[in-house]
């Protein structure tokens, strides 16, 4: 697929940018980056050799802004819907992806921006990132998980406080409050990223996917039975030729050669 409003690359072996790319938009979405936003999670996920994706928007003033408004103001219920579905099964496609998803918020991360960042494991920020769902101003409610993700992420107070307020939070308030991992200034945010994903990179691939898989299992079990489908996880990778050539390096003082197998 030929892709208009967003960027996919490899920026090193296994390690994918995605990046919407609507400047003058402030990166805002619309049907269009829905669909092309989905398809591109969908090739990362096709390509065995992916190890991690980084999520970002173009320019230095937005990551996302929010949903494109001037899209939206006359939609029926039913087509506000449809867009929200669109949107769910987009950022749904983020958070199941196999591998690590980091967004690097870089500017502004409002409304579906948010939502949009929140569907990744884990968010890197910009000094300069600015977050909110800021839907009740426009008198509407979140429609891409922003009520549900974030209530999971940092709490349900101060989910609240967020989303019937509509007050922008800075980085180093989102980063006390747990919704963001670390700041950054913003002139090292990408190599920062790329840092973390190198990282990842380099650890034994069916660990990292088997990890992420029952982080997102467990969360909705009891613990007992999460620690059970813990277990399981943990005894495959014994089965693995990643999991003799860690364990083989480390007894020989060397760095794994992993293959993802």
């Amino acid at each position: 697929m030929a892709y208009q409003n967003i960027l996919l690359e490899q920026k090193e072996p296994g390690i994918y940018l995605l990046t919407i790319n609507r400047p003058k938009s402030l990166n805002a979405l619309n049907d269009a980056v829905l669909d092309e936003l989905y398809h591109a999670v969908g090739e990362i996920a096709r390509d065995p050799g992916a190890r991690v994706v980084l999520v970002t928007g173009s320019g230095d003033r937005a990551f996302v802004a929010g949903a494109d408004i001037i899209e939206m103001q006359d939609f029926s219920a039913m087509e506000a819907k449809a867009f929200s579905e669109k949107a769910l099964r987009a950022f749904r496609s983020i958070e199941s992806l196999a591998v690590p998803a980091v967004a690097l918020v870089n500017g502004y991360c409002l409304g579906g921006g948010c939502e949009l960042a929140i569907s990744c494991d884990w968010i890197l920020a910009s000094e300069k990132a600015v977050f909110g769902q800021p839907e009740v101003n426009l008198g509407v409610t979140p429609g891409f998980g922003g009520s549900q993700r974030l209530q999971r992420l940092i709490g349900r107070g101060r989910a609240m406080e967020m989303l019937m307020t509509g007050r922008q939070v800075k980085a180093d308030e989102a980063l006390a409050w747990g919704l963001v991992n670390h700041v950054y200034p913003a002139a090292e945010l990408m190599d920062k990223g790329l840092e973390a994903a190198r990282m990842i990179a380099s650890k034994g691939p069916v660990a990292v996917r088997l990890t992420k898989q029952a982080l997102q299992l467990g969360q909705d079990m009891d613990l007992f039975n999460a620690c059970v489908m813990e277990s399981d996880s943990f005894a495959l990778t014994f089965s693995t030729r990643d999991q003799k050539e860690g364990m083989r390096a480390f007894v020989e003082k060397r760095p794994a050669r992993f293959q993802g197998k």
